[in-house]
C-alpha cells in the first residue's frame, strides 16, 4: 500500500461512521475543465474510487456504497453510456483479485436489466466469489434508482404474501436491495450539487449529509478526512432531543 494510506483515520474508531455512501459527481465537468473528453473524466473517477476503497480499508470502516450509475443516466448520449459499461467491465476484472486479497465483499444495488450479458456475468461472478469476505463491504449502486428500489420492494412484498398487519418498516427493509446492510450514517456528495438525486432515499432518512464542491476525480484523503471530522461533530438525534 502506498505511503499516503498508512497514517490511519483522522478520528478514533468509536467516532467513525459504520457505513458511508458516496454520490460520485463531477467526472464530466472535471474532464471539460481539463479539455478532455467526458469519458476520460469517468476513467479518472474510477481511479478516485479505488483510492477511496483503499482509504476505507486503512480506516477500518465496514461499509462503503458508491453511486456509480443511476436509472436516469440511461438518458445520456449512447457513446458515454457504452463507455461507462466498458469501464465497469474492466474494473470488475481488475478489481476481483484485489477484492479477494483485501477481504472485500462486493454487493450490487440495482437492476441487472439493461446491462450487457458480459456485465451481468461479471457482476454475478464477483458477488459469488467475494461473498465470504468480511473486511469491507463494498456496495456498487449501478443501474440504481431510489424510487425504483422502493417500488420493487413493494412488488416483492406483495409476491411474498406477507399479511398486511405484518408489514412494518423492518419487513419492508428486508425487501430492499440493501437487505442486511445497515443504513448509511453519512452520505457524501461531491461536485457541488446539494441534493440526493434519487439515491438511497429510504435508507438515508436519518443519515448525516455532507456536500463538497470538489469534483470526484480530485476527491482523496484530505477531503474524506474533512467529511469524517464534520460527521463527528454532528448530533444525531433521530427525531428526539439532544442529551443534556
Amino acid at each position: 500500500m502506498s505511503p499516503q494510506f498508512q497514517a490511519g483515520p483522522p478520528l478514533p474508531p468509536r467516532k467513525l461512521p459504520r457505513h458511508v455512501a458516496i454520490i460520485m459527481d463531477g467526472n464530466g465537468r472535471w474532464a471539460e475543465q481539463q479539455g478532455l473528453p467526458r469519458i476520460e473524466g469517468h476513467r479518472e473517477g474510477a481511479k478516485a474510487a479505488q483510492r477511496v476503497v483503499e482509504l476505507f480499508i486503512d480506516y477500518g470502516i465496514s461499509y462503503l456504497t458508491l453511486y456509480a450509475f443511476s436509472t436516469e443516466n440511461w438518458s445520456r448520449p449512447r457513446q458515454e453510456v457504452d463507455a461507462l459499461f466498458r469501464i465497469l467491465e474492466e474494473k470488475l476484472d481488475e478489481g476481483l483479485d484485489y477484492a479477494m486479497d483485501k477481504g472485500i465483499r462486493l454487493y450490487h444495488l440495482g437492476k441487472l436489466d439493461g446491462l450487457s450479458p458480459v456485465a451481468k456475468e461479471k457482476i454475478k461472478k464477483a458477488l459469488e466469489l467475494t461473498k465470504d469476505n468480511r473486511r469491507l463491504s463494498l456496495c456498487l449502486a449501478f443501474n440504481y434508482g431510489g424510487r425504483d428500489e422502493i417500488v420493487e420492494a413493494a412488488r416483492r412484498l406483495v409476491l411474498s404474501n406477507t399479511p398486511a398487519p405484518n408489514i412494518d418498516e423492518k419487513a419492508f427493509s428486508q425487501h430492499l436491495y440493501t437487505a442486511g446492510i445497515p443504513d448509511p450514517d453519512l452520505v457524501i456528495r461531491t461536485g457541488g450539487e446539494k441534493r440526493l438525486s434519487n439515491f438511497l432515499i429510504w435508507q438515508s432518512a436519518y443519515s448525516e449529509i455532507y456536500f463538497t464542491s470538489v469534483l470526484w476525480p480530485d476527491f482523496g484523503r484530505e477531503e474524506l478526512d474533512k467529511a469524517l471530522i464534520d460527521y463527528s461533530q454532528r448530533q444525531r438525534r433521530y427525531g428526539g432531543l439532544a442529551p443534556r
